[in-house]
């Protein structure tokens, strides 16, 4: 409508059938009704408390990613810093049923991009988008975005409302659906469009091939966003949505580094300071771990790693290392008995060997 008839004031002054002929009738019978009064005084007590705010299409901090996309909400809610909305972002979704494997990884990530100076944006589900904006908190000087598919009266899943309060006081929490609004299963697909509308790209960490995750993809690339993705085992329902990807063309990550090569000409002279100094002399980049290798402490011998990475997340036994490794026999048990003295391989009836959960180095 803003489009076809200008500003708000030459929209209002249409006829039903013109409006109608631009937007459906649906939306113009919406727009000619009129306001609520009650849901317009309700919003207005909503944003004048502490941290609450509005933005709406005319506003200047209103976020110039969303308006390059198709279908721009006209207002968003903003609990939180809304200054996050306008910083150079990486998104980073992911399945509600993870792995705990994933959840690390996602965590890590996040963690090792924020303190790069990239706000992590995801959408408050379980799973790897809660561990995304967790390991996001954890980094210093980072920040999160949450965008939501309720009402921002409501928090969903309830499960975490904690992480919620966490980033409505060091982050921002998002929606454009009004206050009172429930968690309709047709608004979590839409507020996936504003997940990749205010990225530079989105990293998929962990997802089916029915996830909603592949939705955010999809629209991340029609929006002219990088899209990324996190490989994982074939036997992993969980890895198949990420290697669809991956054979459409998103960039397989490994490595902090991955997201970083991409994004560095979209950044240009808007690098943040953290990102700027990473690949100068005698500053080495930030790097996430390997996918799947999220915690290897730093005084094992590369044999010793090399065990770990072959290991990925599931029980193996010695014929089936030897071949991935490389490694003889006898190294092979002396590097897995080394492991296990370190709680970090644990040996499973049969003979077989399993990466257990590994403590963050110092």
């Amino acid at each position: 409508m803003l489009a076809a008839f200008g500003l708000p004031g030459g929209v209002f002054a249409q006829s039903r059938a013109d409006l109608a002929s631009v937007a459906g009738a649906g939306a113009a019978d919406a727009l000619l009704a009129g306001p609520d009064p009650a849901a317009v005084d309700a919003a207005l007590a909503w944003a004048g408390e502490a941290g609450n705010g509005i933005l709406t299409l005319a506003d200047a901090a209103y976020p110039q990613g969303l308006l390059e996309i198709a279908d721009p909400p006209p207002v968003l809610y903003v609990k939180g810093d809304p200054a996050l909305l306008g910083r150079p972002a990486l998104a980073m979704v992911g399945s509600r049923t993870a792995s705990a494997q994933g959840e690390m990884d996602a965590e890590a990530f996040a963690r090792s991009l924020g303190e790069a100076g990239l706000v992590i944006v995801s959408g408050l589900a379980l799973g790897i988008d809660a561990a995304a904006h967790r390991g996001a908190l954890a980094a210093e000087g980072g920040g999160t975005v949450a965008v939501i598919g309720t009402g921002m009266d409501r928090i969903y899943p309830a499960r975490n409302a904690g992480l919620a309060r966490e980033i409505a006081v060091r982050g921002a929490i998002v929606s454009e659906f009004p206050l009172g609004t429930s968690p309709l299963r047709h608004n979590f697909p839409r507020r996936n469009r504003l997940i990749a509308g205010l990225s530079l790209g989105v990293l998929v960490v962990e997802a089916t091939l029915d996830s909603g995750s592949l939705i955010t993809a999809r629209l991340a690339a029609e929006a002219g966003r990088e899209v990324f993705a996190i490989p994982g085992s074939i036997h992993s329902p969980l890895a198949r949505g990420c290697h669809r990807l991956i054979r459409q063309g998103a960039k397989l990550v490994e490595t902090a580094e991955d997201v970083f090569e991409e994004l560095r000409g979209r950044l240009g002279d808007e690098l943040p300071p953290r990102l700027t100094r990473a690949g100068s002399p005698g500053h080495p980049e930030p790097r996430a771990p390997r996918a799947g290798m999220p915690f290897a402490p730093a005084h094992l011998v590369p044999e010793a790693v090399r065990v770990l990475e072959a290991l990925g997340g599931e029980a193996r036994d010695i014929d089936s290392l030897a071949l991935a490794t490389g490694l003889g026999v006898e190294a092979l048990y002396a590097h897995l008995l080394t492991l296990e003295l370190e709680g970090i391989v644990a040996r499973r009836p049969g003979g077989g060997f399993l990466r257990l959960h590994m403590p963050r180095s110092s």
